[in-house]
């Protein structure tokens, strides 16, 4: 059995509807609830980057749905940046994975129904920070940008991490590393998921 930080559960969880999901019988009512474990499964690791995405995409499925779960499938979302600069790519899989939002490579519907392949792009070039959400049934759409530097890292993390990729870090390194830097996410997603100097949604309509 995998043993993951208590602080995963106590994340904020996205509450999304997906007809398609429906219509094919894989979730009762077509109702996925997404917690921060599912996208560090996707990702395979839990850092500030990954929960950052998630809270994103949160932040922005809230505005475009306020009063409702946001229909998965029915969202368009632009990356502001090249898919392979940066962080780019592991944020926007986040984004895929909340959304369903996919690149050229997605499904491509049925009988122009349930498409998911072209509605994430991403820029040619650096546009800013923003990443832009549409509801494609209002054309309703928000740009939400991240901030994390309210919440530093551990200044002694610099030198773990030098230890570690040298392979000279002893156990109690390796420890102190680890747990300063899922700290660093526990704090994002319990004490500044709702924060707008971390998190800013910005209507565009």
């Amino acid at each position: 059995m995998v043993n993951f930080p208590d602080f995963y559960e106590q994340a904020p969880v996205v509450r999304t509807h997906d007809p398609f999901a429906a219509m094919l019988g894989a979730a009762q009512d077509g109702r996925f609830d997404y917690h921060y474990l599912d996208a560090v499964r996707l990702a395979g690791h839990s850092c500030p980057t990954v929960a950052g995405a998630f809270l994103i995409g949160r932040a922005a499925l809230a505005a475009l749905y306020p009063d409702e779960p946001a229909a998965r499938g029915n969202i368009a979302v632009h990356m502001p940046a090249p898919e392979d600069e940066g962080v780019t790519g592991v944020m926007a899989q986040v984004l895929t994975l909340l959304t369903g939002a996919a690149a050229g490579n997605g499904f491509h519907g049925i009988r122009g129904r349930h498409r998911r392949k072209g509605l994430l792009s991403f820029a040619s070039q650096r546009e800013g920070e923003a990443i832009v959400f549409t509801r494609l049934d209002t054309n309703v759409n928000v740009a939400v940008t991240l901030d994390v530097s309210l919440i530093p890292a551990d200044p002694a993390q610099g030198e773990r991490l030098m230890a570690i990729l040298q392979d000279c870090a002893d156990a109690a390194q390796q420890t102190a590393f680890a747990n300063a830097w899922q700290e660093r996410v526990r704090r994002l997603l319990l004490e500044f998921a709702d924060d707008p100097r971390v998190i800013c949604v910005t209507s565009l309509n």
